[in-house]
């Protein structure tokens, strides 16, 4: 049952960012791809890795203690992984290797908990908005990559 909710509610909290929330959640569960166009920078920006950097990062995030990690989506198709942050990161977005989509930009994702195609969350979204923190973010990237980069906060 408490599958069911978080569920329920993760997909409530990223169909929210559409224009049209009912769309959205009718294109995931009865739409002939399952994949959903949101703009990004209303309730989230997203910062693109290379896949290989991209899951590593992944993987520590979901190891932190103390730390609940946001949305990392996964696109084996074009080798990058996206992890959900606070809008108007990707204004602040610097760095070899980095792309943001913020304001302008669309995400196309599958509803949380689900897989579809090339497309598959990493940390599905928890319903409850959390997002990845720049910071940490920046700090796990950097040091994954074992290079020095002026990171994403500026």
């Amino acid at each position: 049952m408490a599958l069911m909710w978080m569920q329920s509610s993760a997909s409530e909290w990223l169909a929210a960012a559409s224009e049209d929330p009912r769309a959205c959640k009718r294109e995931w569960r009865f739409g002939l791809t399952g994949i959903a166009l949101l703009p990004a920078g209303r309730l989230w920006d997203v910062v693109i890795v290379a896949e290989e950097l991209g899951r590593g990062v992944a993987d520590v995030l979901e190891d932190l203690p103390l730390l609940r990690p946001g949305p990392v989506l996964w696109d084996a198709r074009r080798s990058q992984v996206g992890f959900f942050v606070p809008p108007g990161t990707a204004s602040r977005c610097c760095g070899p290797g980095l792309r943001c989509a913020g304001e302008g930009a669309w995400i196309a994702a599958p509803a949380p908990h689900h897989r579809w195609g090339s497309l598959r969350w990493l940390i599905s979204p928890d319903g409850a908005g959390t997002l990845n923190q720049p910071e940490v973010l920046a700090l796990t990237l950097k040091r994954a990559a074992g290079r020095p980069e002026r990171g994403l906060s500026g």
